[in-house]
């Protein structure tokens, strides 16, 4: 299923109108090739070019369509007319000189491979020339030699003149098409993905870009060990879950498309690298990773379009009913775990993200933002408020339950709670994964508990949520009646008022009539009129609070918290005055 969707993008792709927006075609792959060897039509160097931008190690080469690369393993194999410098020029960059004579050997048996009317091409008889008698003065004495030699960059050959590399030739690239014909001794079996009977690929080119795997690529399919091996189909691996190579090429490529590194179709959700897509053109191929992303700028404009877009029932480009595809991937060793795959029609998934954002909704301060991103409620969890501490399955899961309309991850609630009591701090974004986590578990649950409000809830009588309520207002008479405190109550006694709040609070309310008398008397009838109401419904203070009460007392001290921020509205009179 997975790859068949995947497959339906390719072709989506190959008829896009715009050729920019086009993914190559059979036999064929974007490359990052750094040097480009410019020859004269008797194989003499002109040039050595170097395509690469920007400064220091973030230099990135120019992306080039070539001949699809071979499959990359221990053994010597080499691509057509591109490859490392080893293979290209026969150097030794790494100290053993035996297997650069076998790289470059197979370098040259690939050009001896091709047709005859390809190798009768001018492009192809100044290679082969330059490859005679390579011009090494020339090449040692160019600026970039020295790095050519540490890194062993990528190369490739192009006719002096020419825009258009010398394996971009249309003899070549014909040849690279039909090399993806069925050949004599290849075995044929019934595709996978497509249904057709099709040359069954035996190694899958591997999918780069998936964050933590290896940089050399990973693969989805693939089998290396007598457990994962059927039928006695040891020889040719692929047989074990037969995929033809047209359908191999349409996926690899297709993903290693969406993985790129410029790619706006995907995002990296903790350690889950997330790629979306639609079955035809669709507004929510932008929308869904801008609303997703760390990206206010761009993220309030796409959440306001997403939620007109839920509230009118239409996009402004495709359906509604238009499925879109949102696929996760984790590293596994050699290999790429799938960690989600959610399919579902464009409205339908919209208005699940509408609805987490809905969750997540809550009073903050004015320089706070006005929506959090993903990365944002997870960090905000996190010890010392870091990416890399986040457990390594949660980002996955979280956004697993967004796309399916699942309570979050119990360990989410958990890290809330616990980063609360760790700092003695219920924060903006800690709070909101409380509230929205504590809301989706009572949606599906019998009780008849109410749902917690983005702002304080003067109604709402959980004895958990008055208690955290009751523990802000005692904090506050204590910065009123000794402003500047270096350290107040919270900082003292959050964890335990949060956790087991008989232990404390008792003390709490005998120190608060010290602070009280401190205070403006019409300000210590205030406050005591708040501790009142607040109270009225308390029959005694509880021994023990479960997790998920401290959730709800971390979301009542927050909400109380913000009240004495925030400035009162005014309603004006019908003479024109205020109250």
């Amino acid at each position: 299923m997975i790859l068949q969707a995947i497959n339906a993008y390719y072709r989506r792709k190959q008829a896009d109108p715009d050729p920019k927006n086009r993914l190559p075609a059979f036999g064929l792959e974007e490359k990052e090739i750094p040097f480009v060897l410019e020859i004269d039509a008797e194989g003499q160097l002109v040039n050595l070019a170097d395509t690469r931008s920007g400064e220091g190690k973030k230099k990135i080469g120019q992306r080039f369509l070539v001949p699809q690369g071979v499959k990359k393993t221990s053994g010597v194999a080499a691509n057509l007319l591109w490859d490392n410098a080893e293979y290209v020029l026969g150097v030794d960059t790494r100290g053993k000189p035996e297997r650069v004579v076998e790289q470059h050997a197979a370098y040259r048996a690939r050009l001896d491979a091709l047709p005859e009317a390809a190798r009768a091409d001018a492009g192809l008889r100044a290679v082969r020339a330059f490859l005679d008698a390579p011009d090494r003065t020339r090449l040692e004495s160019h600026p970039a030699w020295p790095e050519i030699l540490a890194v062993n960059p990528v190369m490739t050959f192009r006719l002096h003149g020419d825009l258009e590399l010398v394996c971009q030739r249309s003899v070549v690239v014909l040849a690279s098409e039909a090399s993806g014909e069925i050949a004599a001794d290849q075995p044929t079996g019934i595709c996978l993905v497509s249904g057709d009977t099709a040359a069954i690929e035996r190694l899958h080119p591997a999918i780069k870009g998936v964050w933590g795997a290896q940089t050399s690529g990973a693969n989805i399919v693939s089998f290396n060990a007598r457990a994962f091996e059927s039928y006695g189909k040891r020889e040719r691996q692929g047989e074990n879950a037969p995929v033809g190579k047209a359908a191999v090429f349409a996926y690899t490529t297709t993903l290693n498309h969406l993985l790129a590194r410029d790619s706006r179709q995907r995002m990296q959700v903790g350690d889950t690298s997330t790629v979306f897509w639609a079955e035809e053109a669709h507004e929510l191929e932008n929308l869904f990773g801008e609303v997703m992303r760390d990206d206010p700028a761009q993220g309030t404009g796409a959440l306001t379009a997403l939620y007109s877009a839920v509230q009118s029932g239409k996009f402004a480009l495709g359906d509604a009913d238009t499925r879109f595809h949102v696929l996760g991937l984790a590293p596994n060793a050699a290999r790429i775990a799938i960690r989600f795959w959610e399919t579902a029609s464009a409205m339908e998934l919209a208005t699940r993200i509408q609805r987490h954002f809905e969750d997540i909704r809550l009073v903050h301060a004015d320089y706070e933002p006005e929506h959090l991103s993903l990365f944002r409620l997870l960090t905000g969890v996190a010890l010392l408020g870091k990416a890399d501490n986040i457990p390594p399955n949660l980002g996955g899961e979280v956004l697993r339950a967004i796309l399916e309309d699942l309570p979050y991850p119990a360990p989410l609630l958990n890290l809330a709670v616990q980063r609360c009591r760790a700092e003695q701090k219920p924060t903006y974004a800690r709070t909101a994964v409380i509230k929205a986590s504590l809301n989706r578990l009572l949606r599906r649950s019998p009780s008849t508990e109410r749902e917690y409000l983005p702002m304080l809830d003067p109604a709402n009588t959980n004895p958990a949520y008055r208690l955290g309520r009751l523990f802000a207002v005692l904090e506050k008479i204590q910065e009123e009646a000794s402003p500047g405190l270096n350290a107040t109550i919270r900082d003292r006694y959050y964890g335990a008022a949060s956790s087991t709040p008989v232990s404390v609070f008792t003390t709490l309310l005998r120190l608060k009539n010290h602070h009280l008398g401190k205070l403006h008397r019409g300000r210590a009838v205030q406050m005591e009129t708040l501790i009142g109401e607040i109270m009225g419904s308390l029959a005694d203070f509880p021994r023990q609070l479960a997790l998920p009460d401290q959730g709800r007392f971390a979301l009542g001290y927050y909400h109380q918290r913000q009240t004495f921020f925030t400035k009162p509205e005014t309603t004006p009179t019908p003479e024109g005055e205020t109250k």
